[in-house]
C-alpha cells in the first residue's frame, strides 16, 4: 500500500486535502492524524469492518477498546444512552479536550469499535484538525495510538510514519502534539466515576466538576494483571514499551544517580548501549551513557511532553538498556508515571 502523506499548514490542513482524508475514511480506510494528545489512527467508528482494520494494523489485540472521537458534543447522545448529569457538565467543562467519557453504548456503535463490551468511550479533541477530520468524515471516528500496539506512542508525524508507513492509507502531518500524554478517562458507566486512565486532567479538576471520583484498582497496582477484561485503552496490556530494558530509578535523586551511573559503567563495560533519561536538572549528575533530558522538573507538562519522543529516540540508537529517574508527585506525576511504568513493564528499583 502506498501511503498518502500530506502536511498541515500552520495548524490547518486545505479543503481539497480534508475532502480526500473524508474519502478515505468513509470507505473503510484508515488515516493517522494529530490530536493535542498524541496522533490518531482513524476509522469510520460505526464499520464495524473498518474498526478491525485498526487492530490488524496496530498489530492490536481486539479486546483493547477504541475511543470515538467527535467534533460535536451533541453527537455523544447518538452513540451513548442512559446519559447522566455528570457527563454533560464535564463535557461543557473539558470539551473540547484531553478528556475521555465512557458511556453504556447505543446498538449503532459495533462491537468490533468497542472490544466486545456494551460501554463506549467517547471524546472531543481539541486539535482543530482532528475536528476538521472527524466533521468532513461523518462525525464519528475510532482512533487509538497511531502506532505498532505496545510501542511508545506517537507525538509527531515521523514516529507515525516510522510504524505505519505503508500499512495505512493517509498520514496528515499537523507538527509536534503540544501535551504528549493521552486523554484522562472517566467511566461514567456505573454506579460510581471512576478514573480509567490519568491524564492532564487530573482527578482534582474532575471532581471539582463532577464530586467525587475513585481510581480503577487497574491504575494503583504495581504490577500488571492479564486476567482484567480492559474497559478502556491501555488497562490490560503492556504499552508504550522502547525496545530495550527500560528500568526507574526512585529514591533521594543522589542516590538514585549513583545507583543509575554505577548500573550505566558495568553495562557499557560489557559493551552494551545504555540510555538514561534524566532532566534538565540532574542531567549533570551522570557521567556515562546517552543522556537525555526529558524536560525541566519546574515544569511538568515538558516531561509529559517529552517522554514518547525520548523513548522512541532510543529506540533508533537501539538501546540495549535504560535507566530513568521517577517522575510521580506534581499534577501530572501520576500521568507520567502511569505511562513510566507500563512502559517498563514495571520494573522499579527503590532506593
Amino acid at each position: 500500500m502506498m501511503t498518502i502523506i500530506k502536511k498541515a499548514d500552520n495548524g490547518t490542513l486545505g479543503e481539497d486535502d480534508l475532502k480526500k482524508a473524508a474519502k478515505i475514511l468513509q470507505r473503510g480506510g484508515l488515516v493517522a492524524f494529530p490530536t493535542e494528545t498524541v496522533y490518531g489512527l482513524g476509522a469510520d467508528a460505526l464499520n464495524p469492518e473498518a474498526a478491525k482494520k485498526i487492530y490488524e494494523a496496530k498489530g492490536r489485540p481486539s479486546d483493547n477498546p477504541l475511543i470515538v472521537h467527535i467534533a460535536n458534543p451533541k453527537h455523544m447522545e447518538l452513540i451513548a444512552r442512559d446519559i447522566p448529569r455528570e457527563a454533560y457538565k464535564l463535557a461543557e467543562t473539558f470539551w473540547p479536550g484531553p478528556l475521555t467519557i465512557i458511556l453504556n453504548k447505543k446498538e449503532i456503535v459495533p462491537y468490533n469499535t468497542t472490544g466486545g463490551l456494551d460501554t463506549v468511550a467517547i471524546r472531543l479533541p481539541a486539535n482543530k484538525i482532528a475536528r476538521d477530520v472527524i466533521a468532513y468524515s461523518g462525525g464519528f471516528i475510532a482512533a487509538p495510538s497511531a502506532n505498532i500496539s505496545g510501542r511508545p506512542s506517537p507525538t509527531r508525524a515521523q514516529h507515525v510514519i516510522d510504524d505505519l508507513d505503508g500499512k495505512i492509507d493517509m498520514i496528515i502531518d499537523g507538527g509536534k502534539s503540544t501535551l504528549g500524554l493521552e486523554s484522562t478517562i472517566v467511566d461514567l458507566s456505573g454506579d460510581i466515576p471512576m478514573i480509567l486512565r490519568p491524564g492532564s486532567i487530573t482527578k482534582s479538576m474532575v471532581e471539582s466538576v463532577i464530586g467525587s471520583v475513585e481510581y480503577d484498582k487497574a491504575i494503583t497496582k504495581e504490577t500488571m494483571d492479564e486476567n482484567i477484561a480492559p474497559k478502556a485503552p491501555g488497562m490490560k496490556y503492556r504499552h508504550y514499551a522502547p525496545e530495550g530494558c527500560l528500568v526507574i530509578y526512585e529514591g533521594n535523586i543522589q542516590d538514585v544517580a549513583t545507583a543509575i551511573n554505577n548500573k550505566a559503567r558495568l553495562y557499557l563495560e560489557e559493551g552494551k548501549t545504555v540510555g538514561i533519561i534524566a532532566t534538565d536538572e540532574t542531567k549533570s549528575l551522570y557521567k556515562y551513557g546517552i543522556i537525555k533530558s526529558i524536560g525541566s522538573r519546574n515544569e511538568e507538562d515538558s516531561i509529559a511532553a517529552g517522554l514518547y519522543a525520548v523513548l522512541r529516540d532510543f529506540d533508533e540508537i537501539h538501546a540495549d538498556y535504560i535507566f530513568s529517574e521517577s517522575f510521580a508527585g506534581g499534577n501530572l506525576g501520576q500521568a507520567i508515571m502511569n505511562r513510566l511504568l507500563k512502559a517498563a513493564g514495571y520494573r522499579v528499583e527503590k532506593l
